[in-house]
């Protein structure tokens, strides 16, 4: 059972305790912002707009960030210092102490200069909880959130639930944690219905007082323990997303962990637990029949009948059991925000998949080639590879503390060849020696910073031995940064060489 609470968490300065609309006194506020990123930048522009007095940190001193530097100075910071010495500790706002530490996701908590905020019993506050505060704005209609979190499919999800809300005649974005900064809709002329809100477990570690609509974990799986110094505190920072819901907290009805989370959530008197299963859905469920999904949640004779909403076809041309839990989390989510049943159908046949998921790139002789660089964890790449019966693999990178022992063994019957990029793979090579041992291992250079160069030594290498009915496979199961700037250019190069490769061929 859900716990009720009607009250937010009070905070211990009060001036900051009454900072809840954008109409509120900002003016003053005393601020550092720590990350001039995506989010950091919107955070430093939003509150220098609000009237507060910002000094941004960041430790990196590059063409790129003194550009920013510049721009925030011209709109009115107090101040901007670059370098790894500007973040050793929280400097002062104008000859005085700070009220208040916003820090961009990247940061972790035991990092210098917010392990120093937090001694100092500085408030810090992440760019999400600055957007919850600024949401309502007078005259201006207030979008509800519905938020998203989960170890895979969050960008997925959060795609087709706005497109689903679109299809229902609301005026709905997809926006946070990959894509358009909260803080950077709320400041759009566009006056949104609903936003679908992306969040991760480290924007989720600091928010407290946000209170959404409806929410969703997706999934929990080993991922980012070197952030959150272990598994425990990264599911806990997960459930957080649950605090407070209003309408709906949407939970995977197949994993344990996230119905605990909600069992354990603190929500707002009347709110609902909706589960989604790929099985046949009990009260207050959505799962599919036979190829339909269906809901049993958001109807009124819900004992008795089921409403159809949209057919397993319909979740794309590679249905996969991640993809049909996302299209279920994303109707549940939709259907809380009163969207119709034809809206659930229409939202997800309009929703066009982003580049790097399971993104079909070419197929050469009778190979298909599949680009999933998003694939950045073991629990990504097995929804990949469940989708293909004999796979040439791509894989490898920066393996972020994880095991792929359960991976492997589960997937080592449709693995044909591994070709490994990447220079962090001694788990990776461990869990193959343990549970594939007959299956051929290809390496590629192991030199950091030579991504371009190995994805085009990958795919000459998959090409060689990929036969007729194969899918070769680049789905990493790990982090790109040790020889790409990010999983797009992973996947971007991936795309690029394969290209190469059917222009050799034809």
């Amino acid at each position: 059972m859900i716990h009720a609470s009607n009250d937010n968490p009070v905070l211990d300065r009060p001036r900051l305790a009454g900072l809840t609309t954008w109409d509120a006194d900002w003016a003053g506020l005393r601020v550092v912002v720590a990350g001039i990123g995506v989010s950091g930048f919107a955070a430093a522009d939003t509150l220098i707009e609000l009237g507060a007095r910002v000094v941004v940190v960041d430790g990196a001193d590059t063409p790129a960030t003194r550009a920013k530097a510049d721009t925030l100075r011209i709109v009115g910071a107090a101040d901007v210092l670059l370098g790894e010495q500007a973040q050793g500790t929280v400097p002062d706002v104008e000859g005085e102490r700070p009220d208040l530490v916003v820090t961009s996701p990247g940061l972790r908590p035991d990092h210098s200069l917010l392990a120093a905020a937090a001694a100092e019993g500085i408030q810090i506050w992440g760019d999400v909880e600055l957007a919850w505060r600024v949401r309502e704005r007078a005259g201006r209609r207030t979008a509800e959130w519905v938020c998203i979190t989960g170890t895979n499919g969050k960008t997925t999800t959060v795609g087709i639930t706005a497109s689903m809300l679109r299809a229902a005649g609301l005026t709905a974005a997809a926006v946070g944690n990959v894509g358009t900064p909260v803080l950077d809709a709320l400041r759009e002329p566009v006056e949104y219905d609903v936003l679908a809100v992306e969040l991760s477990s480290f924007q989720l570690h600091w928010t407290s007082s946000m209170s959404p609509l409806a929410s969703v974990v997706l999934n929990v799986a080993e991922d980012h323990v070197d952030w959150h110094g272990g598994y425990d505190n990264y599911a806990a920072d997960k459930s957080r997303i649950y605090e407070h819901t209003r309408v709906a907290c949407v939970y995977n009805a197949q994993q344990a962990e996230t119905v605990r989370m909600v069992e354990e959530a603190d929500v707002v008197e009347g709110c609902r637990a909706v589960g989604f299963t790929l099985e046949t859905p009990d009260v207050s469920m959505l799962g599919v029949v036979e190829d339909l999904l269906v809901d049993r949640a958001f109807l009124e004779d819900r004992r008795g009948s089921a409403l159809e909403l949209a057919s397993v076809g319909d979740t794309g041309p590679f249905p996969t059991p991640h993809g049909v839990a996302n299209a279920l989390a994303a109707a549940a989510l939709a259907r809380a925000a009163g969207a119709p049943p034809e809206a659930v159908r229409d939202g997800l046949r309009d929703w066009e998949p982003g580049d790097h998921r399971i993104q079909a790139v070419a197929t050469t002789h009778g190979v298909l080639w599949i680009n999933d660089s998003k694939a950045t964890n073991p629990h990504a790449a097995d929804a990949a590879l469940t989708a293909f019966d004999s796979v040439v693999w791509i894989a490898g990178g920066l393996s972020k503390g994880v095991s792929y022992d359960r991976l492997v063994a589960r997937h080592a019957g449709r693995l044909r060849t591994v070709v490994l990029i990447g220079t962090d793979n001694d788990a990776l090579l461990a869990a193959l020696a343990a549970h594939a041992p007959e299956v051929p291992v290809l390496r590629t250079a192991e030199r950091a910073g030579a991504g371009d160069a190995v994805m085009g030594e990958a795919v000459r290498l998959a090409h060689e031995v990929a036969q007729q009915g194969d899918t070769v496979l680049m789905a990493p199961a790990s982090a790109s940064m040790d020889q790409f700037s990010s999983y797009a250019h992973r996947g971007d190069a991936f795309v690029r060489e394969v290209a190469e490769l059917v222009g050799r061929l034809s």
